[in-house]
C-alpha cells in the first residue's frame, strides 16, 4: 500500500467538483439503477427482458428506477401502437457515456473481491 499516490480527483476536490459528484451520486443512487443500465448497454429492451437480466428485481422497483432514470435522462421509453401496446427501454446518448466508468468499476470490484477473500483465506 506504500505505492498508493494522490489522483488527479484528489487535485480537484473544490466546491465544483463536488457539486458535480453530488449530482452524479443523485442520478445514480439506488440499488438497483446501475444494474438497469448495465442490462440496457447491449441495446433496446422491453420491460421483461430487463426484469429477467436483473436476478431478485421485483417489477415495481423496477418501474419505479425506470422512471426515475426518465426523468434524470438516462434511460428512453419508446412506446409503439400495438396491440398489446409494447414498450421498450433504451440508454439516451448520457445514459451510454456511463458503459466506461461500469467496466472500471466491474474491473475494481473483482480485483477487490480478490483481496478481500485473500485475506480471508489466509486469516482462517
Amino acid at each position: 500500500m506504500a505505492d498508493i499516490k494522490p489522483t488527479k480527483l484528489s487535485e480537484r476536490c473544490n466546491a465544483t467538483f463536488m457539486l458535480a459528484l453530488n449530482d452524479t451520486l443523485n442520478v445514480l443512487s439506488g440499488k438497483w439503477k446501475l444494474h438497469i443500465m448495465g442490462a440496457l448497454l447491449d441495446g433496446k429492451k422491453r420491460f421483461t427482458e430487463i426484469e429477467n437480466s436483473i436476478p431478485k428485481i421485483n417489477p415495481r422497483m423496477l418501474s419505479k428506477e425506470l422512471k426515475e432514470l426518465e426523468v434524470n435522462g438516462i434511460v428512453s421509453r419508446t412506446v409503439h401502437n400495438t396491440i398489446p401496446v409494447a414498450v421498450e427501454y433504451e440508454l439516451t446518448k448520457s445514459g451510454y457515456s456511463i458503459g466506461d466508468v461500469l467496466e472500471v468499476m466491474v474491473e475494481w470490484g473483482l480485483q477487490h473481491r480478490k483481496l478481500i477473500m485473500g485475506k480471508k483465506t489466509k486469516a482462517a
